[in-house]
Formats: C-alpha cells, structure tokens, sequence
C-alpha cells in the first residue's frame, strides 16, 4: 500500500502529539547543545571551524562602531582597518544580535544556534522524506506501506544523529543556517509545484523568496543554482501551467533581490565599484585553478599560508574587491590556457570532496568525524538511492528529480572550483534522506522479531499491520 502524502505543514500541536517525532528532535537538540557546551565560550581553530575566529572578530568590531573591518591584516588579503565583503554578512549580524543583547558570549550564540538547527533540521527533513513517499492511488504505490510510514522517521533520525551536523551546529560559521535554509527553500519549492493550480500561491512564492534569501545571504554560492531551481519548477509543469510558475519565480525572485540589494548599495558606497554581495569568487577560482596544483589538487591543510604566497605581488595595492576581480580574470586565464589541465584538475578533486577514509595527515577528530559520518553512512545512502530509483519512476516533475538536480550541481560547481569536505555537507543532508529509506526498508525484520519476543512494547499498536 502506500500512503497519502500531507499537503501541509504540520502545526506544533501535531508535532507535540507525534511521540517518536518529538523523541527525535529532542535528541536533536540534547546532541546538538552538547557540542556548544564542549566547544564553550572560547572561540579557537578547530579542524573545519578555522572561520568562526574570523565572524567572532568581525562581529566584534561591528558591535564597536568599526563597521566590517578587521584591526589587522586579515584573510584573505584584507589590509589592517580596510573594508571587507568576503565573510556573510548575515551570519555577522546574528553574532552582533547576540553579543548585544548577552554581551560577547560566543556560548550563548552557540546554545541558540543549536537549538534552532536542532529542531528544523530534522524536522525537515521529515518533510522532505514526505515528499518522496507514493500517492495513494498513483502509478509508483507500492505494497511496502510500513516501509513508507517509517521512512520520514528513519530520516529525521539519522539528521538528528549525523556526527557533522551535530559538530557544525555548534561553530560559528554558517554551514548549519545554509543548510536549513536550502532544505526550507527546496521543500516549499516541491509544494508550489503540486499547488500551482491553486490559489493563493504567491503565499508559497514569498515563502520561497525568503528561504532562498537567507541561504544566499549565507552563502552566495547557491544562487548558481537559482537557474536549475526555477527550470526544474517551469518544466515540471504542464505548458498551460507556466505562465503561474513563471510569475511564481519572478515573485520569488524580487524578494531575493529586495534582500541582496542593500549590500549591493552598501559594497558600492564602500569600494566604489559594483559588488554584488560577497567579494569571494575570484578568490576561490584563482587559488583552486592556479599552476601550483599541476593537475592533482593540493588540499587547504596542505597548503597552508602558500595561497597567499601566490597573489601576484603588482596586486597587492589593491582593495579586497579589486583584487577579488583581478583574481577572477586570472582564474578564468587560467583555465583557457590548458582546458586539459583544468579538466583532470577537476577531476582530481573528487576524492577530496567525497572523502571519507583516515588520513595521517588529517586529526584524530577530523578521521574520526569522517568514518562516524559520511563513512558509517554512505552504503546507506547508496542503498537507499537504489531502492528509491527502482520503487518510483524517475520523472522529472517528480520532487525526486530536483533533489538529483540539486547533488549534481551543486557537487559540480565544488568540483569544478574549490573542494573541502565541509562544502558537501548540504549534499549530505539530502543523501541522509535516501538512508533514512534503507534504514526503514531494513526495519521490518528487526520489528518483528521484537514484536515476537517482546510484545509488550507494542501495547495495542501492532507496527506490522500496515505491510
């Protein structure tokens, strides 16, 4: 059998009324203020968590009437005192809220951090799950009901359990906020499309234009995939269908640039000279594409201060923004010099990205958090792909289809310019909701032996009704 799926958000009473739902976000939460009580009120360098001294400090200067500056020189290659654009600004601004109101207390910053990721991470991610399962009725229903009931469960659980993001939530950077962001963004996306036809939309298209602010304001990076997010939701439409959704993402996309548009005014005010939002591309592509990498990417911890060695000295006057688009030319200059090379450069980045084995070179933390991660769950995630490929069609108004889309390209985009393992993490936050399906396809054994051996769990409830 399969189940219908919900066609609204869950209110707090249900979530509160939903015992195993609630059981899993406060163990969210509990594991998650774990992490910010070990991490403590003292902001340092840990593996991964290198730019959280840099938000602490540029929150710090802000709160003092600096403005986004920092007092010493400063990475990437801002001068003592001199404006910078390359760090979020909305991030920043999270961090002076806090230290206004509770002083500089960065424990306080990560208790609320916390908490909030640790409810609506898994939460959605529930709904994200919900969104996979086979109508009632349709072509893809399957006779696995107790499968498909457990499958939001098992994936807001394994969220709620993932070594990275329980770490991640407690760091100062914005790698949690983004992720909730974009998983927000790509939920209310999956809703327009089957609501399209109703009225009132332009509700959800607000929505939408929200959520796709806040992770864009975190990361910039996202809106290179504003394109496929907005293509997915026009083709997946019949034709009569997408003058609605066309007028969907203009709406949605107004918001967006309603959001950008003051720091674009404030970039300008400060460099005088058109900066969008973030002064980090060029960086990125002229570091990650530079000679010095031949054509086997040299990862971050190996290369140490050696990236700001390799900023041509006749550009070191230069202001960050400036020097941010001189980089930009010589990245792309980069590339059209030896296509070939820039192609099995890419290449070699891969295993960086999808990394999950010990290195030597690597902390006793860091192979620790791989192995306890993406390590112990990857054969999941892969099961689950194909268990999800073979149970459902793959069609391209399927909600399946845009979380393909979203893995292969933001995957590409990372392959193709800068590679860290932090980078994946919002491709792991989709992969764990294809676990989640191994996981409760993996189930009914386990329950019916506890079902046969310890039935008095169960009460009046029998699990295996549903099969």
């Amino acid at each position: 059998m399969s189940i219908d799926r919900p066609t609204s958000f869950t209110t707090m009473k249900q979530i509160f009324a939903h015992k195993p739902l609630l059981a899993i976000l406060t163990l969210s939460v509990v594991l998650r203020l774990a992490a910010a009580f070990a991490l403590g009120n003292e902001v340092i360098s840990l593996p991964g968590t290198a730019d959280q001294i840099s938000y602490h400090n540029l929150a710090l200067r802000v709160l003092n009437g600096y403005g986004f500056t920092f007092d010493r020189a400063w990475w990437p290659a801002t001068a003592a005192g001199e404006p910078t654009a390359h760090w979020s600004f909305l991030y920043t601004f999270y961090l002076v809220g806090i230290y206004a109101i509770f002083g500089t207390q960065p424990l306080v910053a990560r208790i609320v951090q916390a908490i909030l990721v640790g409810l609506l991470q898994p939460y959605l991610a529930y709904r994200l799950a919900e969104q996979l399962i086979p109508t009632a009725g349709s072509s893809d229903a399957a006779p696995d009901g107790l499968i498909w009931r457990l499958f939001p469960l098992f994936t807001a659980g394994v969220t709620a359990i993932y070594g990275y993001f329980i770490y991640y939530s407690a760091t100062l950077m914005t790698e949690s906020f983004f992720i909730v962001s974009l998983m927000a963004t790509l939920l209310l996306t999956m809703r327009l499309a089957r609501r399209l036809n109703e009225r009132h939309t332009w509700r959800l298209a607000i929505a939408i234009g929200i959520t796709l602010s806040l992770a864009v304001l975190l990361r910039q990076l996202f809106l290179l995939f504003l394109p496929f997010l907005f293509g997915w939701l026009l083709l997946a439409q019949r034709p009569r269908a997408w003058v609605r959704a066309l007028a969907a993402c203009t709406l949605a996309s107004t918001v967006l640039l309603a959001a950008i548009l003051p720091f674009t005014a404030y970039n300008y005010a400060r460099f005088d000279r058109l900066v969008l939002l973030n002064t980090n591309a060029g960086y990125v592509l002229f570091w990650s594409n530079h000679p010095i990498h031949g054509t086997s990417f040299i990862p971050t911890n190996e290369m140490g201060d050696t990236y700001q060695q390799l900023i041509p000295d006749d550009l070191r006057a230069l202001d960050e923004a400036a020097l941010d688009q001189a980089l930009l030319q010589k990245g792309i200059e980069y590339i059209l010099a030896d296509p070939l090379r820039y192609v099995q450069l890419s290449l070699s980045r891969i295993p960086a990205y999808f990394k999950f084995w010990p290195e030597a070179t690597s902390s006793n933390l860091s192979n620790l958090s791989r192995l306890a991660s993406f390590g112990l769950f990857l054969p999941f995630m892969l099961f689950g792909i194909g268990l999800m490929v073979n149970r459902q069609r793959l069609r391209l108004a399927s909600p399946l289809s845009l979380l393909f889309i979203f893995m292969l390209v933001y995957t590409a985009i990372h392959v193709l310019t800068w590679t860290l393992i932090r980078y994946r993490l919002p491709v792991d936050a989709i992969l764990l909701i294809f676990a989640g399906l191994a996981l409760s396809a993996l189930s009914p054994p386990l329950l019916r032996i506890a079902h046969t051996y310890f039935p008095h769990m169960f009460h009046q409830i029998d699990p295996l009704s549903e099969r």
